[in-house]
């Protein structure tokens, strides 16, 4: 799936939901453990925590996909649901439609406000491949005898439990001997849900492999819409490869197992990287190997460009220094049309239109933004109510009154509140309240109140690094533009399944930030020292024992060890048991020790299984919100403590001159203002010159 910065797309009201549906993909779902050619379950639920109809006339959406390698065999949409006991069952139905193409229709019962069940199947015929859209409408009445229902009171509403879900039952169909074929389904959402991809390199792996495997990592990662499920990397060994589906295997030449070599087509290895599939027919297994250290790596940023993976129709891709593996360089554009043609929104009442604006996770908006909107509207509006918001991640930034003068053509212009700290990707809206004059019912072609967003409507702003070592701004200073910001990963000399899993749980959220795959990453061992880290942000992962330059630093960290590195002193945030000490793991990220505007983070506990559960708050999408500050500490049961220890900077204030010069209107005015006045000046001098010499003139006469 190709990702494009910096461009933006729309949503209508009610597609808001699709901003949920990776967060509803990765809940509570799974296909069922069975060989490829078995009968499996997938199941996508309606809504993490439920959701609810309300008014006479409501609706919601969900989204559910078919993959291209599933055969389906039946689709099947589960409701429960309880309906208001005031509802009239006579006067209320519900109707289920798919990609716009209604399916089934049915009258829910009050049922004495009792929870119940709609099983009912999905017709093939309107399901297509890819993402698919269920929309649910309800016309819920609770009262009788009217011509038109009267506006939405609480009484009525109809709630949809999380139990609600789409089931799909299907078979996988046969891989192909294609690179392209198998990259899919790595990332496939039943194989990824199911734990079923894995990313192996050989036990006690090289740093070379490492760094191979977690730029392969960055672009399956990318790829990977399963938000709270990650691809593991691992030692290539039995235990590991138990159950998986779909193995990527890195590793030099001559540390690949016997059996894979032979499988191999003949190369010469110091020369050229080949990424070949085989075992297709039994476990599917990708491997990426050279005997050059750095054409190893170079195969590896192939797999991170996974829009030319997708091209690779063979199950043989040869890798040498005359390949261009670059993804391509996306400019960070901060002057961006929010459509192409334009948008029109239509209907009474409150009437939405979303965008979305990505920007690098390591840039935020500067001050002197602004939003310039153009539009047009209904001259049969109720002028004194209706209006037109635009916010910016559901927070309001200005309003502005339509009026039946302007109806033909409107134009408004909101500056962004430097007070709001927009970083990375974020959202506009437009929302328009287009009330009707005396319309106690409004039906559909009934003088239809309108609006539409002009292609000339857009966003203009300067962007801001996000420097301050805090995880609020992560994964700075990891991530820089997108791409990987010269990392150094220092990791234990022994190593177990723990620091593998911490390892690749770091990768797999840094991963979803790349965008590039040109940035730098290098693994060291533990005894690593200044000359090599220097120009380096730091990642060290290990415990007080294992790793020596944690060892080193234990005097700067926020949360020290002890001097046996046996368990964590208390501080001036947080008072820790000398015992409790022992079963925690620490997330710290401080200034590095080798250079000034560099960084370094700890991330580490007195076992491996501590770090690798700290790990964990900054593996995924859905965990992530839980650290802020510069230390967090988390137990086995859980627990998470976020504390920030650096001293917050005293916010300058801002000069009146800095303000004007950060506004382009204001300084052409003033640009303006000084010339009128300079031209006034000087025809005063030349008025008195003038003056001065007919005055002189009379009095010679």
């Amino acid at each position: 799936m190709k990702q494009r910065r910096n461009q933006v797309t729309t949503v209508r009201k009610g597609t808001l939901f699709l901003l949920l549906f990776l967060c509803i993909m990765s809940s509570g779902q799974g296909a069922a453990a069975a060989p490829a050619d078995e009968a499996r379950l997938y199941q996508t639920p309606f809504a993490q925590n439920g959701t609810a109809l309300s008014g006479v006339m409501g609706s919601k959406q969900m989204y559910f996909q078919i993959l291209d390698y599933w055969d389906l065999t039946e689709v099947k949409l589960s409701l429960d649901y309880q309906m208001s006991p005031l509802a009239k069952d006579l006067n209320s139905s519900i109707t289920l439609s798919v990609n716009g193409s209604p399916f089934h229709s049915f009258r829910p019962a009050a049922a004495n406000a009792q929870k119940q069940n709609l099983a009912v199947t999905v017709p093939k015929e309107l399901l297509t491949q890819g993402l698919n859209t269920l929309k649910v409408e309800g016309y819920i009445r609770t009262e009788d005898n009217l011509v038109c229902p009267s506006d939405q009171t609480p009484d009525q509403w109809l709630q949809l439990y999380k139990t609600s879900g789409i089931d799909v039952r299907y078979t996988q169909k046969a891989m192909q001997a294609a690179i392209q074929d198998f990259n899919q389904r790595f990332t496939g959402l039943d194989t990824v849900s199911a734990g079923r991809s894995l990313i192996a390199v050989p036990d006690k792996s090289e740093p070379a492999e490492l760094e191979a495997a977690v730029y392969a990592l960055s672009g399956f990662a990318k790829s990977n819409s399963v938000n709270d499920k990650d691809i593991p990397i691992l030692p290539y060994r039995a235990d590991n490869l138990k159950d998986r589906e779909a193995v990527v295997l890195i590793a030099l030449h001559d540390r690949l197992p016997a059996e894979v070599k032979g499988l191999l087509s003949k190369q010469d290895f110091n020369t050229k990287a080949l990424i070949q599939l085989v075992n297709k027919e039994t476990q599917p297994t990708l491997v990426i190997t050279s005997q050059n250290p750095e054409l190893l790596a170079k195969a590896g940023r192939l797999v991170a460009n996974q829009p030319l993976m997708g091209q690779l129709s063979s199950d043989i891709k040869v890798v040498d220094d005359s390949t261009d593996v670059t993804t391509p360089v996306v400019p960070v554009s901060t002057r961006i049309n929010f459509t192409e043609k334009g948008d029109e929104l239509k209907g009474p009442g409150h009437q939405e239109q979303t965008y979305f604006v990505t920007l690098p996770a390591n840039r935020s908006i500067a001050d002197a933004g602004q939003i310039s909107l153009d539009f047009r509207y209904a001259q049969n509006l109720d002028f004194n109510r209706s209006l037109v918001t635009v916010s910016i991640n559901n927070t309001p930034i200005g309003s502005k009154k339509l009026t039946k003068e302007l109806a033909n053509g409107d134009t408004a212009h909101f500056a962004i509140p430097a007070d709001l700290a927009v970083n990375g990707n974020f959202s506009v809206t437009v929302g328009f309240d287009l009330e009707l004059e005396d319309a106690a019912c409004t039906r559909n072609g009934d003088e239809m109140p309108w609006a539409f967003i002009t292609k000339d409507t857009l966003i203009d702003f300067k962007t801001k690094d996000r420097n301050d070592l805090l995880f609020n701004n992560y994964p700075h200073p990891f991530l820089r533009d997108g791409v990987f910001n010269q990392v150094a990963v220092v990791i234990p000399q022994e190593r177990d399944n723990y620091t593998y899993r911490t390892v690749s749980n770091l990768f797999n959220l840094l991963g979803k930030y790349t965008s590039g795959n040109t940035g730098d990453v290098k693994f060291y061992k533990e005894s690593a020292g200044a000359d090599e880290l220097k120009e380096r942000n730091i990642i060290a992962v290990g415990t007080y024992l294992d790793n020596k330059l944690i060892r080193d630093n234990n005097k700067n960290l926020y949360f020290k060890y002890d001097s046996a590195g046996s368990t964590f002193l208390s501080n001036e945030k947080m008072s820790i048991d000398s015992e409790y000490g022992k079963w925690i793991g620490t997330l710290q990220l401080l200034p590095s020790p080798f250079q000034s505007g560099n960084g370094f983070l700890a991330v580490t506990g007195t076992q491996a299984e501590n770090y690798y559960l700290v790990s964990k708050l900054i593996a995924t999408e859905n965990s992530i919100w839980k650290v802020y500050g510069d230390g967090v500490v988390t137990d086995k049961d859980g627990n998470v403590n976020a504390h920030r220890f650096k001293k917050e900077a005293a916010a300058e204030e801002s000069s009146l001159l800095e303000d004007i010069v950060k506004r382009g209107d204001v300084v052409g005015f003033l640009t303006a203002l000084v010339l009128v006045a300079g031209l006034a000046l000087v025809s005063l001098v030349l008025l008195v010159r003038k003056h001065r010499k007919k005055r002189g003139g009379e009095g010679e006469a």
